[in-house]
């Protein structure tokens, strides 16, 4: 039943059709049009443009696609597609950085820019700006990732430093006419932290960045590069960034397609289509493994026939040690089944995305038989849930959920069923 659900939460969460919805509201304007199209989500916004185009006559005259791995219907999209590293940058992200500076590069005065936006983009496209290294950008993309910081906050720093970050696509493709529709992996939808906020001015101080990075002691272990970078831009003798005053890139509204509301409305929806009572909350967010103990306790004094459906974005922070495997997901399941054990209670927790962390599983779904199962299959589920090492705990026990890419990202989707 967990696993309907959370194929129900998927299917309300399509980026396509909402692609197609949006683009259907107006017919495409008479200028030439590039579809620049970047993220997890990229494939199918991609074939609901050009399906939209073509239904009119039209054909992008311009632009690429940059995700994961093609489906083959992408292939045969008349521009070009480029496959990024995820989560962390590399090789392939500077070809696809490189990809989308070309596709900028055509964008005439006069033309139309449809900027296709979902989460992944601040990795798939990743490229440093001048004066920071590819391996200086790859080392504080780990220490921001593993330093249990909001993806807000993550993205706030990393933005200043990649190549398309911070309104710098939006002011690239200017004064062409811009409009980004957005799939939104982000609790409260800020524009400016999706995918890094390619067509959003970076409102937030360079010193509030540093202050930020003192905070949480990553100041002084972040790449020189990175610190310089940062410096000149607080001193005011290098911008940096696309700033609010920047007419182009402020020009560029952005348009919220989908977000998590839409994967908790399709599993609630299906949760009371099968006789369950449904139970929703504000969106999670803070640490996975104390916030899984605390749903597992909930969930243990819900009433049987309860369905209880969360969503948001929580932090592991990590030290990163070596061997170490799982995702944010993972670990508020681990947490959670030491809670519920012994209880007829069951707890699914998933990326909408279908990849948690930097493994090959979406999620996992546990229940009060989990955590003692692990330790008979030879494990020790507390030591590896304060090692951070979840994966190889539910991977035992055959709790991992592995549904491949989905091809959309609406953050993560917790369901509990009593």
């Amino acid at each position: 039943m967990l696993e309907r659900l959370y194929a129900a939460a998927l299917l309300a969460a399509r980026p396509g059709p909402a692609t197609e919805g949006a683009l259907m509201a107006a017919p495409p304007p008479s200028t030439p049009i590039h579809l620049i199209a970047i993220g997890k989500a990229a494939p199918a916004m991609a074939r609901a443009a050009v399906d939209w185009l073509r239904r009119n006559g039209r054909t992008p005259s311009g632009g690429v696609i940059v995700g994961v791995d093609p489906p083959e219907d992408v292939i045969e999209l008349p521009i070009e597609y480029i496959a990024g590293d995820h989560p962390a940058p590399g090789a392939r992200s500077l070809r696809a950085a490189d990809a989308i500076g070309r596709a900028a590069a055509c964008v005439r005065t006069g033309d139309s820019v449809i900027v296709l936006l979902s989460g992944g983009a601040s990795a798939l496209a990743a490229a440093p700006v001048a004066g920071v290294t590819l391996a200086d950008l790859i080392e504080l993309n780990a220490l921001l990732l593993g330093s249990g910081l909001a993806i807000g906050e993550v993205n706030s720093v990393r933005k200043r430093m990649l190549r398309w970050g911070a309104g710098r696509l939006a002011a690239a493709v200017g004064p062409a006419s811009v409009r980004c529709l957005a799939v939104s992996d982000v609790i409260g939808n800020d524009p400016g932290t999706i995918g890094s906020g390619p067509c959003v001015p970076d409102a937030r101080p360079a010193q509030s960045v540093i202050a930020l990075l003192q905070s949480v002691g990553l100041w002084d272990r972040a790449p020189a590069s990175v610190r310089s970078a940062l410096s000149r831009d607080a001193h005011g003798d290098d911008a940096g960034t696309t700033g609010p005053g920047d007419r182009t890139a402020a020009g560029t509204a952005v348009e919220i397609l989908l977000d998590n509301s839409a994967a908790i409305s399709g599993a609630a929806a299906a949760a009371a289509a099968a006789g369950l009572t449904v139970v929703t909350d504000p969106p999670l967010s803070g640490d996975a493994a104390a916030l899984g103990g605390t749903i597992a306790r909930r969930l243990r004094g819900m009433p049987p026939g309860s369905c209880l459906v969360l969503g948001g974005e929580t932090t592991v922070a990590s030290a990163g040690a070596p061997g170490v495997l799982g995702g944010r997901c993972q670990e508020l399941a681990l947490a959670a089944a030491r809670e519920l054990a012994g209880y007829r209670v069951g707890l699914l927790a998933a990326g909408t995305d279908g990849r948690d962390g930097p493994t090959d599983a979406a999620g996992a779904a546990v229940d009060g038989a989990t955590w003692p199962a692990i330790t008979r299959a030879g494990r020790d589920p507390e030591a590896d849930l304060a090692g951070h090492d979840a994966y190889r705990a539910l991977d035992a026990v055959a709790a991992l959920i592995r549904t491949g890419p989905t091809g959309t990202n609406v953050a993560d989707i917790v369901i509990g069923l009593t």
